[in-house]
């Protein structure tokens, strides 16, 4: 069984790039290549623990088994050495991509406090799309009475576009919610 964003990217979304753009060749048309889900915990050096919930929360999450970062470099201000553990991602493709995809733009970020819209202006000239979460709370996986500390993280959108025009062209297909 296909996730149900793929199919719509299939059928409406894939049609509806090719009339914006007139691409000559259909392998034109760009297409998410990947969503990479980031938790940076520096504080987690003095608290370990904190390091193993924000693993699990994320694992939850994302419905795959996050990677635990190190820090390459030693920080004396921070207090942090190399190899410390500061933070969690993970990367999805495929299937869990598209899964994760419409469950965040349809269910998550409608539960976000005075949601007006994700900002058009989190392009980085490539095609790819960075934004951050204030709290893992929005998701529905995330049982509130466990959750010890709210954390955030940051969600990068990584499409094969060659422009943020054509970027934001495909996401908005895809159903992410721009400011109006």
């Amino acid at each position: 069984m296909t996730a149900r964003l793929k199919e719509a990217y299939k059928s409406d979304v894939f049609k509806g790039m090719m009339e914006k753009f007139h691409y000559a060749n259909a392998m034109q048309v760009p297409k998410l290549e990947k969503v990479t889900i980031n938790i940076g915990l520096g504080e987690a050096k003095d608290n370990p623990k904190m390091m193993e919930t924000a693993v699990e929360e994320l694992g939850l999450i994302a419905g795959q088994m996050p990677v635990v970062t190190k820090a390459k470099k030693s920080v004396a201000n921070f207090k942090v050495r190399q190899g410390m553990p500061v933070g969690t991602k993970v990367t999805l493709r495929g299937e869990s991509m598209y899964e994760f995809v419409d469950k965040f733009f349809n269910i998550a970020l409608p539960r976000v406090r005075d949601f007006k819209g994700v900002s058009k202006n989190s392009f980085d000239g490539r095609g790819n799309y960075s934004m951050g979460v204030k709290e893992q709370l929005i998701f529905p996986e995330i049982n509130y009475d466990k959750v010890d500390m709210v954390k955030g993280m940051n969600i990068v959108f990584t499409t094969t576009a060659k422009t943020d025009e054509e970027a934001r062209a495909l996401l908005e297909l895809l159903g992410m919610p721009f400011e109006k």
